[in-house]
């Protein structure tokens, strides 16, 4: 009790609350814009930590990276760009929400369902992060293949028309993500000469460019008929209600999904965000409405990606094992607080721990007044007239492309990746499956290799072991599934 009453003392200290608001402030702004990342925040924080004391620090960044996934969701809606890579799995199902003038339906849906998802993650956090943590770390190379194999397995749901094109599309995402240093040989592929090649294609400036110069191309190719007007404004809260509850299962199960890819070392909002709107696609009574502006896909992988944040420090704060990106920036700051995360900081440092649960509660909750606001200023963004849009856009895009590593070379390969991402949605093959074989392809080509090594070359290895054969059995029963429904249809057409 007395450190839970401690806990309470530091965070509503008044420096702290100051930290956490204009730590969620800087996180809204860096989700809105494409290509700063909540990782980027995160790490442009560390200097900034320096000079706090361990609980703002924690607190600086735990309000950051709440507002910045939720952030990340509002460009996506209305211009079609996803401000950061958690957002990417449903930027095509906000955006035509905003066609249909019902852009404050679909960004309101987002706000609840982040906020919903970091509450439960955070619930979770508390009374589960020791048994989660240990199911975590019983996870080796063969269990993160067969989990990469799943996520690829998603192509096959979120590709829109012809499966083929699906996979084709995958398939230049896994010739992306072999693009680099062989991490078993260390042999250079794809590099053609080029030494900024040999660190393969960097995720954030390809993300970018299949999303964002695609959009930009037809802002300023295709006339416009009328000129553009802000539509009435409508609360975000009108409908929520409503949405929430008729889509309560799926929010649930996108609360439990993201809980559990986020206490997966390495996986993160991300892939918990593309897993879940797949899951709900396949679930659902409607999965032809997918893809038109469906609320349903954007519950599930709206309150995935949040809870997938607090999963993510399950492992982190039990056993010092990062669950994303961010988890590992936070396990540097921890370190050079003097604080050594591992089953010892619950006895060392209890005050802390209980700061942390109440920080993400308190961040969670405060995503609503400030995502409303956002969400009533970033309205106006539609009555811009196209070009300048397209400026803006551009220079954004430029930036945070730079921004990564300061090298100009990120920049041509947004610009690269951004042709290539107009090719293909010319030619109706969907940029949502090249995108996910980028992100997975390293992670599966490499716990690949690592398994085969473990066994001396036998292939058997990678199911020798009981949760890499459930996760094996279940990745081939849903291409099974997937095929057999295939069958079905095309008999059925054929009728």
């Amino acid at each position: 009790m007395d450190a839970l009453l401690a806990a309470f003392g530091h965070v509503f200290e008044f420096h702290t609350l100051g930290v956490i608001l204009l730590a969620s402030a800087l996180g809204m702004v860096m989700g809105a814009i494409p290509g700063l990342t909540a990782v980027m925040g995160t790490a442009l924080l560390v200097p900034f930590t320096f000079f706090m004391e361990p609980v703002p620090a924690i607190a600086s960044i735990v309000a950051l990276t709440a507002m910045a996934i939720f952030a990340g969701d509002i460009p996506a809606a209305l211009v079609r760009i996803p401000g950061t890579p958690a957002s990417a799995a449903y930027a095509d199902e906000a955006y035509k929400l905003t066609q249909q003038g019902q852009p404050w339906r679909g960004l309101g849906m987002c706000m609840g369902a982040s906020a919903i998802g970091g509450i439960f993650g955070t619930i979770v956090l508390i009374f589960a992060a020791p048994a989660l943590a240990h199911f975590a770390t019983r996870f080796s190379s063969p269990e993160y293949f067969w989990l990469g194999i799943m996520g690829l397995t998603c192509a096959a749901f979120l590709a829109s028309g012809s499966p083929l094109r699906g996979m084709l599309a995958l398939l230049v995402g896994l010739f992306l993500s072999c693009v680099g240093i062989d991490i078993a040989t260390g042999i250079t592929r794809f590099s053609f000469g080029s030494t900024e090649l040999m660190g393969g294609v960097d995720f954030v400036p390809a993300l970018v460019g299949f999303f964002a110069i695609p959009e930009l191309i037809r802002l300023v190719t295709v006339k416009e008929t009328k000129k553009a007007v802000v539509p009435p404004y409508g609360s975000p809260f009108r409908d929520l209600l409503r949405d929430l509850w008729q889509w309560r299962v799926q929010v649930v199960r996108g609360n439990i999904v993201g809980v559990l890819i986020g206490a997966l070392p390495g996986a993160g909002a991300d892939i918990a965000a593309w897993i879940s709107y797949a899951v709900s696609r396949k679930f659902s009574r409607t999965p032809e409405k997918f893809g038109t502006g469906h609320i349903e896909g954007l519950a599930e992988a709206g309150a995935s990606n949040n809870s997938a944040l607090a999963g993510a420090w399950v492992p982190t704060i039990v056993f010092g094992i990062p669950g994303d990106s961010i988890t590992a920036i936070v396990i540097g700051v921890l370190i050079l607080k003097g604080m050594e995360p591992g089953p010892a900081i619950f006895v060392t440092s209890p005050d802390l721990i209980y700061a942390i649960f109440i920080i993400f509660i308190l961040a969670n909750i405060l995503m609503v007044p400030l995502g409303w606001a956002v969400i009533r200023i970033a309205r106006h963004i539609l009555a811009v007239p196209r070009g300048v849009i397209a400026a803006f856009i551009l220079v954004a895009c430029i930036i945070g492309s730079y921004a990564i590593n300061n090298a100009l070379f990120d920049v041509g390969m947004m610009l690269a990746m951004g042709a290539l991402g107009w090719f293909m949605e010319e030619n109706d093959i969907p940029v949502a499956p090249a995108i996910l074989g980028l992100v997975l392809g390293k992670m599966v080509e490499f716990n690949f290799i690592q398994t085969l090594m473990k066994g001396q070359g036998d292939p058997l290895t990678l199911v020798s072991r009981p949760i890499a054969a459930v996760l094996a059995l279940a990745v081939a029963l849903i291409w099974i599934g997937t095929a057999w429904s295939a069958w079905g249809r095309r008999r059925a057409h054929a009728a």
